[in-house]
């Protein structure tokens, strides 16, 4: 199915659904790297933070900023592969 879409210069042209699907699905996989640097990004500041309140509890919330930093990891991971599969037009 064809629909229409404005180009950069502003001419109408048909454009196929898949193109489009690509085009959503990148966009898709930059605002997930994205979102997963921001929250990896925040979780360092906080475990730098609590270990510069608290020394003694330094090895605690290295630990648990290990596990929150993996599984923000993991979600990323999975996005990018469900983009990746919209991008290439695997039928599941």
């Amino acid at each position: 199915m064809n629909i229409p879409v404005m180009n950069v210069l502003g001419l109408v042209q048909d454009t196929n659904v898949m193109d489009v699907a690509k085009m959503g699905a990148a966009l898709g996989a930059g605002i997930v790297a994205i979102g997963a640097g921001i929250g990896i990004g925040r979780i360092g500041s906080a475990q730098n933070e609590g270990i510069a309140r608290q020394p003694e509890a330094a090895a605690e919330i290295r630990g648990g900023s290990i596990i929150l930093a993996a599984l923000i990891e993991g979600v990323a991971l999975i996005a990018v592969i469900v983009t990746l599969l919209i991008a290439l037009g695997v039928k599941v």
